[in-house]
Formats: C-alpha cells, structure tokens, sequence
C-alpha cells in the first residue's frame, strides 16, 4: 500500500540515515589505532596481490575496496569465499595479502578462508564489526568498523555497517597511497581515458601555441603592440634575440593604462610592461597551468624550456578545448 507521508516526513528519514552514517564514520574514525598503521605496512610490503573477500553486501564492499587499491597502485582482486574452496583459491600466492570484511565476523565462509589463507602464509586483516568475534581473533590486524545499529529502522539491512566498511577501506588506500609516494603521474598511467586522463595526461607542450609566436622589443611603442596583440589572441612578450623573456604586457595592461592616459601610442612597451611575468613550463600538466592562471586571474601564458627560453605561448581557452579544465 502506497504511504501518505508528508514531505518533510521523507525527508526526515533521509536525513536520520545520513546522520547515522556520518556519525559512523565518525565513531570509526575516533576508534583508529596503531592496528591501521600495522595494516598499511602489511600492505606496503605486499610483494604480490592484494586479496579481498567478503559475503553479501559486505562482498560488495569489497568488491569496491579491490577496484580502489588497484586505481591507486595496489594491485588486488576480489575472491569469493564460497568459490575459495572450488577451485578459486588457486589464485593466491604466498606473497599477497588478505582483506576480509564482515559485520559479525562469524561468517563460516570467512573463518574457513581465513584458515586457507594461513595455510599459504598469507597475512590477513580483518574489516570486522565484532571486536570478539572468531574472524578478529584469527587475523593478523583487525580493523574495528563496529556500528550501534543499521541505518534500517529493522536494524536489519546493512547500510551503516558498510558505509563504515567502505570508509575504513577507502583510509587503507589512500594511505597506502602516500606511504608508497604514489604521484599524479603514476595515477595517470592507470586511468588514461576520460576526463581524468586528459587532466593527468595533458602537458603544456601538447596544446601550447608554437608559431608564430607574439615577440617585440622592449624599444617598440604601443602603436606596434596593439596590433600584435589584436593578432596574438591579447599577449605580446618582450624578448631579446636569444628569447630571453623580460616582460610581457596585455590587452588587460593596455585597457587599464589607457583609463588614465590619453595618448598611449609612443609609449615605450620596455616602460610600462610587466618585469615579473607568470611563465609556465613545456612539461609542466596542462591543470596545474590551469590552476595558476585561475589564482592569477589570467588567460595566457609564455611557456618556457629547461633553459627558461621561450619556446611559446599557452591559453587558457586551448587548455579548456583539450578537457583539462
């Protein structure tokens, strides 16, 4: 029978249940111990694979926990305890390490591999909501993802347990990350397409401008540098013959010198240019470019080589064609 709850009803119950799963994460945070540095380090150590296991929703869980530990550098995959004994447990190596999650830590499956595991020598940690219960007293770190009930007014399906599981997982990662100095670069190797790749993937070099390149001499006038600039999409850059860069100046610069002059024309540029221009490097990602131009209010800039000579130009327009943005 369809209910006839108000709106505010509904969205009281919503709310309940992100109340109770922040305060679970929350109560897992406060629990944190040195047993989660002593599962970093076995997993830092990990020469082999990383082997995730769970039942139910939990195996859900651990389905995810596996797909992030290897998005990050960790490689690992997911067994379940059920096909463990019929076959499956030929993919465990005695160098891997084990991940087993379960909110009673009872679960015959579990306990069952828990013993196969040590059978190979294969260190374990245990995601458990039961401190006392027989998964935690056989593995070798136990993580406590304990929760006072279910979001479910039943206290029947699992919501806050695996809201707590999930995030003690996603901690295990994303230390692990820094504790093997995982960089953007290794990540963008490991996600090369979509979005995400184009932002790790995307340098300088790809997308800057070559030729012809926006160049005058810090002897020219305005009168020069406003027809470079209207060609050269609003930058000019003062160099010598080397492309040594000594300035730069902007259609920004000209708008706002010509508030308070009337006749800019004769201006010298090497007079009134900016000394201390932003520059950004051929091999330097397109987003970290992208964030220095946003904090600096800027849309272009002169792109240097190791020996800081110009080598060209890059706008930021270019770089939101090419997905870094």
């Amino acid at each position: 029978m369809t209910g006839r709850s108000s709106d505010e009803e509904i969205l009281e119950r919503g709310r309940k249940v992100l109340r109770m799963e922040a305060e679970a994460v929350t109560g897992t945070e406060r629990r944190l111990d040195g047993s989660f540095a002593n599962a970093v380090r076995m997993l830092a150590g990990c020469q082999g694979r990383v082997i995730v296991s769970g039942v139910g929703k939990s195996g859900l869980i651990g389905r995810k926990i596996a797909a992030t530990l290897t998005s990050t550098g960790t490689p690992a995959t997911f067994l379940h305890p059920s096909e463990s004994a019929h076959g499956d447990l030929g993919i465990v190596g005695t160098s891997d390490v084990g991940i087993l999650i379960s909110r009673s830590g009872e679960s015959d499956e579990l306990v069952a591999l828990v013993d196969q595991l040590k059978r190979f020598g294969v260190p374990t940690i245990a995601i458990i909501g039961a401190r006392g219960s027989a998964l935690a007293r056989h593995a070798d770190v136990a993580l406590d993802a304990t929760v006072e009930k279910e979001a479910c007014p039943h206290d029947l399906a699992p919501t806050t347990s695996t809201t707590a599981a999930l995030a003690l997982g996603d901690a295990l990662a994303i230390a692990l990350l820094e504790e093997k100095g995982f960089a953007p670069a290794d990540f963008a190797r490991l996600h090369p397409g979509g979005s995400l790749g184009r932002r790790l993937l995307t340098r300088v070099s790809d997308v800057m401008v070559k030729s012809p390149l926006p160049l005058v001499r810090s002897t020219a006038t305005l009168r020069e540098v406003v027809v470079l600039i209207a060609e050269q999409r609003g930058l000019a850059v003062v160099s010598d013959d080397q492309k040594r860069i000594s300035g730069v100046y902007t259609a920004g610069d000209l708008t706002r010198l010509m508030e308070h002059e009337e006749n800019v024309f004769p201006i010298v540029i090497g007079t009134v240019m900016n000394t201390k221009p932003r520059t950004a490097h051929a091999d330097e990602l397109g987003s970290a470019v992208v964030f220095r131009m946003e904090q600096d209010g800027i849309m272009s800039m002169p792109v240097v080589d190791e020996r800081e000579t110009l080598v060209g130009v890059v706008h930021l327009h270019d770089l939101m064609r090419a997905g870094v943005v």
